[in-house]
This record gives C-alpha cells, structure tokens and sequence, in this order.
C-alpha cells in the first residue's frame, strides 16, 4: 500500500481512500518505540498559500490525484450550493493555481474517485450527486489541453432510481482483467457495481447489477465507506464496504461478511505480519470508537473477526481515515481526522498514528481546532514524500490545506 501521485489506481487500491478517526494523545494501543517523525509545514488557502476554492458553504469531496502527469498529484474540491461545482488547483513551480472542472451549480456529494475511464492514459474523475440527485457521473480529463477557464465534459453513468452516492471506488473485484465500479446508493440503501462500457464516452447510463440491500440492516447511521485490498492473502482484491467485507464467489455473486455494527470510514492493510490483513473503521457522519479490526481464524467467518479500540474516547464526526507508510520507514501508518462542526469545534484534532509494522502505534497531533472532512494523503508537491490535504466541510468555508511532509523527526 503506497499512496503516491495517483498515476496508476490500482496503487491506490485500499489505501487513500478517505480517513482514520482520531485518536487521542493517550492511546488504548501500545506504543511504537523509535519511529520516525516527520515534521510539516502547513499552508492554507486563509493565508493565501493557495487559491481559495469554489466559493459557498458546504464543501463535499476532495480528492487527489495526478490530473497533468507531472508526478505530483493535484487537487480536486467539490461543493454543492454555488457554481462552480468542482475546481481542481494545479500545483506548478510558481505555488498552485485555480482550474475548473464543472462551472455549474450541481449537488456532489462526498467520495469521488479518480479513474481512466476512456482509456486514454490519464485519469478521469467519478463522483455522484447527493441526497437530492439520482445521478453519478464522470469527468473527462481533457489532458494535454488544460484552460482555467474551460470546464471538463460531464457524462453520465447512473441516471435515475435512488437518490444520494456517497463513497465509490474502481478496481477489478470480478478478477476479470477490467476494472469495474463499486458505489453506494444510500436513497435506495443499496450497494451496486458498474461494468464500464467499451466506449465510455458514447455510452448511455452504464449496466448496474445490484450486489448489496441494506434496507433491513439496523446501523446508528447510513451505510457508508469503501475501500479495496486483499483481505484474506489470497492474490485478489477484495471489496470493504460499510460494516462488511466482501469475498467474490464469481459472477456477481460477492458474500458480504460482517465485521462490525457501525459504518463509517473503513481502510484495510497489513499493519502487522499475517496473511490476513487488518480493518481499521471509524465513524463517519456520526461518532463512535476507532476499531482495529483484526482476524482470529477463518477470514469467512464473521465470528473470527475481533475489535480493538485505538483511543481512549470515540471519534467525533470523524469522516477522515486513510491508510499509507507517511513516514517511509516501510510500515503502514494511519491518519485520522475530526470535523469541527459538527465536531467537537475548537478542539477538533487531526492525528497521524506511526506504525511499526508489529501492530504497535506512536501518536504525532497534525493539527487541533481545524476542521477536516474527506481530507487526504498524497504527494502533492512531487518530492516523493506523503503530503496531506484537509479540508473543512461548513466551517471556516470556503477553505483547503496543506501539510508539505519535511521528512526527518519532528516535534
């Protein structure tokens, strides 16, 4: 699991899909002893080291990804109560400079993921519309030809039935040699893949099967989350999605295994040795613990499956988790975040635990009193250290930072 500029997704797989929740300054787990420390230094938009973003109060998704193919992965922020709808800031020698993507007022909703949809060898955007759209789209990158000015071609993939697609990834979970789509489709409580279509750009809405109802699943909240890694070691990616992971039994015929009770955000990895990798899940929109979720047993069985929790209090409106080695000392590190409103508001606290690699975790604060919400980790500067991208949801709005990973042992 390396998360780095997002040339190819399937390095992405499992890895930099949205966050961990918080944990405290006194972790329930043990401590790593000797890891490394990066220190940061953090720019943001209030200060005028970036552009300020869309404009309006509601910023959905953000998501990172190599949109040039200069090595460095850009930034890509929807909102949804003003045009326009998505931008994407380009970073350059000069500092990082506002295009658009959608010059229109649309609904996103949170997610997106980043795709070579046409196969044309750059990648593409997915993102879907919220509770008051029944559509999921796709932007097509107009690489080498980029205009400030001129917006991306919108088209679709779903149009019409349930309302409201939070979280969708791509990834070949058939094991067929294409890449399908996954997507939740909260307004119809279900769980669906996509087949992309030969021609994508010609094409009408795409084939949908539907792989998950979970119209009579009890959770605190909607069902949400989606990461891809393998699971149980055996060579194919697996699908993780809400409370389950999902092991293909061919065709489309996924069994869902259950391995919580409480949706959120989830990211899967070998944080320890084994065959059997390790879930880590967090509250989403809503608060509850931080789990590490780990396999006793048959990976099948969902009684084999025990949690853990890695902080000392619940994670507060968490909605920020991902997984990648931030430190580059070869060991999966997690970075969770809290939103602020609603959140704990000043005391809302951004973390990043330092793995080492035996399951153990050292605690370095990123930030406290600022907001996050789908906030991520990428190169985004081109040095081949992991940066990381926060953003707010309503505070402080409109609103986007960045913390340069320096590298060396920080505070």
């Amino acid at each position: 699991m390396i998360c780095h500029p997002y040339r190819d997704v399937s390095l992405l797989i499992g890895l930099c899909l949205a966050a961990l929740p918080a944990t405290s300054l006194f972790p329930a787990v043990a401590q790593a002893a000797g890891v490394p420390l990066p220190s940061w230094k953090h720019l943001s938009s209030t200060n005028g080291d970036l552009p300020e973003p869309n404009g309006g109060k509601q910023q959905t998704a953000c998501v990172v990804f190599d949109i040039d193919r200069d090595g460095a992965a850009d930034i890509v922020i929807a909102e949804r109560t003003q045009a326009p709808a998505i931008i994407w800031l380009r970073h350059t020698k000069t500092g990082w400079h506002k295009y658009v993507i959608d010059d229109t007022k649309q609904r996103p909703d949170a997610g997106g993921w980043p795709h070579d949809v046409d196969g044309d060898g750059d990648l593409d955007l997915i993102i879907g519309g919220d509770a008051s759209s029944d559509e999921l789209w796709w932007y097509e990158n107009p690489a080498p030809k980029f205009d400030p000015q001129i917006p991306w071609k919108q088209r679709i993939i779903k149009q019409g039935g349930g309302r409201a697609h939070h979280d969708h990834l791509v990834a070949d979970f058939q094991g067929t040699g294409r890449p399908q789509l996954m997507f939740w489709n909260q307004g119809a409580r279900k769980l669906f893949m996509a087949q992309i279509p030969d021609h994508p750009r010609s094409a009408g809405p795409w084939p949908l099967t539907e792989i998950l109802d979970t119209s009579k699943v009890k959770t605190a909240i909607k069902q949400e989350g989606m990461a891809a890694f393998d699971v149980d070691g055996d060579g194919r990616v697996d699908l993780l999605a809400g409370i389950y992971w999902f092991k293909h039994r061919g065709g489309s015929d996924f069994q869902p295994i259950q391995i919580a009770d409480h949706p959120g955000r989830i990211v899967a990895g070998h944080f320890q040795p084994g065959k059997v990798a390790q879930i880590v899940l967090g509250p989403g929109d809503g608060d509850g613990p931080l789990w590490f979720i780990e396999c006793h047993g048959e990976p099948t069985d969902p009684k084999a499956w025990k949690r853990r929790s890695l902080l000392d209090r619940d994670v507060l409106s968490g909605h920020t988790l991902a997984a990648a080695d931030i430190n580059a000392d070869g060991n999966l590190d997690i970075f969770c975040a809290e939103m602020h409103t609603p959140g704990p508001k000043e005391k809302c606290t951004a973390w990043i635990l330092y793995g080492d690699g035996k399951g153990n975790f050292q605690v370095q604060p990123l930030s406290v009193g600022i907001g996050n919400h789908d906030s991520r980790v990428a190169d985004v500067n081109g040095d081949g250290r992991l940066d990381i991208v926060t953003k707010p949801y309503t505070w402080d709005t409109p609103r986007v930072d960045v913390w340069l990973n320096r590298g060396g042992s920080g505070p």
